[in-house]
Order: structure tokens, then sequence, then C-alpha cells
């Protein structure tokens, strides 16, 4: 794996981001109710409450039983699967990744949409030097990662029935190293290129809504992912191997815990995020 000279989403609490360069190599989704009443002396008059509107369901079946998803564009696909598909974060019952099956809501469709699952290892390891190349945002990466596809399942899908698809055990092991770290990508059509993948990534850095940490890929066809970081980034060497306990070397970015005394602010906001870029960008298509 080559490595790049340089500075710099589970989180490393209390730190700050630490950013992150990869380099690619080729590897293996009512109404009120109203009572209308009459002068005292005559009977009261009962009045019918009024319906409640019933809502459209998103994805609504015809005739046919099946919703009519002919001509769906890319964006219409990539929206419909996001929809359906819930990751093992999303999914805390069982931890597989699932594509869920709801008449109205998902359909079913009435033409299937390819979608392809695929599981990507990284290997982070520390920059080694300080006259790399900087980043978007004219900074030093801390790290740098290699990023190879490790498992891939193409899908035929239509939410007709629910689908379950395990985790690779080895890239999810309790005891894998702390410089590995796994990225779980849904796709609607073709898998992945290299060029398609994330340039730049966070190690503990911006969330999304969903709590989500932010990785940015250079496609509009990813309809959902799912980043799970390596534990200690700081132990890696440039070539990604540990070379100390993780308790014994604090990140980079790590301040002293002793800089409010008082506990009367928080520590966790200083210093600023750090971003990444990858130096020399180098890029294979990967092997279906």
């Amino acid at each position: 794996m080559r490595r790049a000279p340089g500075t710099n989403r589970s989180a490393l609490p209390g730190f700050a981001a630490l950013a992150l360069a990869v380099l690619f190599t080729a590897g293996c989704s009512g109404g009120d109710d109203t009572s209308a009443y009459g002068d005292p002396t005559e009977s009261a008059t009962q009045v019918t409450e009024s319906p409640t509107p019933s809502l459209t369901p998103p994805y609504p079946t015809g005739a046919s039983g099946c919703h009519d998803n002919k001509g769906w564009t890319t964006t219409e696909s990539v929206d419909w699967v996001k929809l359906d598909v819930d990751t093992p974060q999303q999914n805390s019952s069982s931890g597989d990744l699932e594509f869920s099956s709801m008449p109205g809501y998902l359909g079913p469709l009435c033409h299937k949409i390819t979608v392809q699952v695929e599981f990507w290892k990284l290997v982070y390891g520390v920059a080694d030097g300080d006259d790399g190349e900087s980043l978007s945002d004219g900074t030093r990466p801390d790290y740098y990662f290699d990023i190879r596809r490790v498992k891939r399942v193409e899908l035929r899908t239509d939410a007709s029935s629910e689908r379950k698809i395990a985790l690779p055990k080895s890239l999810y092991a309790d005891d894998r190293s702390p410089c590995v770290g796994a990225l779980l990508t849904i796709t609607v059509g073709k898998p992945l290129k290299s060029k398609e993948l994330p340039k730049e990534v966070e190690v503990g850095g911006t969330k999304d809504i969903w709590d989500r940490d932010t990785v940015e890929f250079r496609t509009k066809r990813v309809a959902d992912y799912e980043l799970s970081e390596p534990s200690a980034p700081q132990v890696c060497s440039p070539d990604g191997k540990p070379t100390a306990d993780p308790a014994d070397v604090p990140p980079p970015s790590a301040e002293p815990t002793d800089l409010y005394p008082t506990g009367l602010y928080p520590t966790d906001l200083y210093p600023s995020p750090s971003y990444s870029f990858d130096l020399d960008d180098i890029l294979r298509s990967p092997t279906p």
C-alpha cells in the first residue's frame, strides 16, 4: 500500500475530528367532532362526524398489485432504495442488512431494480512526513487509508419480500485490528468504480441528522452507506500495522484533559476538526 506524507465516523470519544486520505486499490438504499343542539324545548339533532382523510401511500399499487416504476430515473430509484434498506446500525434487532417489504409504502414495484451491496475494508496508516499535498481546505491529513472490496452481493429487488444480508464476519469481528475500518455501500445499478469512492473521510468528525458518520461519494448512485471507523488509527504505522497499545498513544489532535479544570466549559470542541485529501488518487476499477 502506497503511503503519502502529510498531516490530518464510531467517533473517538473526547477527541477532535482526525482527517485521513485514501489510496484506492482494486479488490475482490381528523376532522373535529362537532355536535349541533336545537332549542331546549326540541330534541337534539345529531350531526354525522366528518371522515378523517386517508393518507396517500408514497408508492401506491395499481390494479396489477404493483407500483409502476417503468422509466424511473436513477434519482427516483435511489430515493426508493433509501426507504427500502435498513443498515446494520439502523437495524439493531439483528445487526444484518435488511431490505423491507411494505405494500403501498415500498411498492411492490412492477419492475425490479438492480442494487449492489458492497463491503469495503479500509486500512489506515499515519501520514509519513510533512511535505505531502494539502487538502481541499489547505490543511494536511493525519492519516491515509487503502480501500479494498471484500464482498459484493447483487440484488434484483422489488420489495415483494424481505431480504437479509449477513455482514462479513472477519471484517466486523470484535478483535479486528485497530488500524482497520469498514465501509458498507448500497448502490443502484452497477458496482461502484474506484473513481466513485470517497476521496476524503473524517475520523471522529461530522455526523448527519441520523447520527451517521458523513462520507462524501463521487457519485449520486449511492442510496445508503455505513462507516465503521478504526478503533485507534493513531497507533498505526504508515503501512497500516499497529505499533503500540492504543491506551498509551492518544490521537495527534487530543487536547489536555485539564484545559478547563473548573469543568465549566466543554473540552470536546477544541481544536477545530481538520480534513483529508488523497495525495495521488491512484484509481483502478475494482474487480466485480
